[in-house]
């Protein structure tokens, strides 16, 4: 036992030199149980590799990804275009102005954007208010694609499909490698990847928590798209290393009972509002979408 007791201080003391201070601190909560010595000392190793460099500020990091030649898709990627006063674009400044107003009373930086079925509007959501947010002077944003059985965001910003986050999931790449900046400021993008088999798996794998952590201190805001809630697990797992979920529904489509079956998946979680997608002239002329903001008093009561 005391050879153990051994290796895994050296352990310990290995990360604490290599890794900068405020690094995602992951192996403490392992060393509270008897595990095996070689496992410590590979997470070690494999922590230390990716560790960013000591003393490099984030801009300095930043600097260090992938720039890559974005196509956006005009029709659907609002504000990359000249003009101004599109249809929607207001709806998302609207929209950005009451996620601001909730993260003045709680903690919201880590924002999972999810609908109850497929084709709702949630990647389009996702992309736009990413856009929207870095619109403002200062504001820096990362989309990431986490849903790993359909991505779209790629194709939507017309960027490259890959290494993305599932490379990164299974250890065989490090965050500035799946990072990409396009021809928008402070906008930067982690795409799916090569998705392979067994999502779910590995979206819980660990490492998804491990990724959050490190681009946390580096964005003001991440927002993460996922797999629909009410088909598969996997926007749950994503949800848990959130701060908060905003759900897409879609008018005249999304069935009620979906929709109180995606609410009831994030039971447990900060649902901070519902974005109401594609809602026709006849129905409001000067509108295309609308947000409501949860009160934040944690009783899931809606604010006008």
């Amino acid at each position: 036992m005391s050879r153990i007791h051994e290796a895994l201080k050296k352990a310990e003391q290995e990360r604490s030199i290599s890794q900068p201070s405020g690094a995602a601190d992951v192996i403490p909560s392992v060393l509270e149980t008897p595990v095996d010595v070689s496992s410590v000392m590979a997470n070690s190793r494999m922590l230390a590799s990716s560790a960013p460099p000591i003393g490099m500020n984030a801009e300095s990091l930043l600097a260090r990804t992938r720039e890559t030649n974005w196509r956006p898709d005009p029709k659907t990627m609002l504000f990359f275009g000249s003009d101004e006063h599109a249809s929607g674009m207001e709806e998302f400044r609207t929209l950005r102005s009451r996620l601001y107003q909730v993260r003045e009373k709680t903690s919201l930086s880590k924002l999972l954007v999810c609908s109850a079925l497929p084709k709702e509007g949630k990647s389009f959501t996702a992309a736009n208010l990413a856009q929207v947010i870095v619109r403002q002077h200062g504001r820096r944003a990362v989309l990431i694609d986490a849903d790993l059985r359909n991505p779209q965001l790629h194709n939507l910003l017309g960027a490259e499909p890959g290494p993305g986050l599932a490379e990164y999931l299974r250890g065989e790449a490090d965050e500035f490698s799946i990072l990409q900046r396009g021809i928008m400021e402070n906008l930067f993008l982690i795409p799916a990847g090569n998705t392979g088999k067994n999502p779910a798996e590995v979206l819980s794998n660990g490492r998804l928590k491990l990724l959050l952590n490190r681009l946390e201190p580096m964005f003001e805001w991440i927002i993460i798209d996922s797999a629909p809630a009410v088909p598969v697990s996997d926007a749950a797992i994503v949800a848990k290393e959130c701060d908060g979920v905003l759900l897409v529904v879609r008018s005249n489509s999304t069935p009620v009972d979906a929709a109180r079956r995606a609410r009831n998946e994030f039971a447990d979680q900060n649902v901070v509002g519902v974005v109401l997608n594609g809602i026709t002239p006849d129905l409001s002329p000067y509108m295309e979408y609308y947000y409501a903001a949860y009160a934040g008093n944690g009783n899931g009561e809606a604010r006008n």
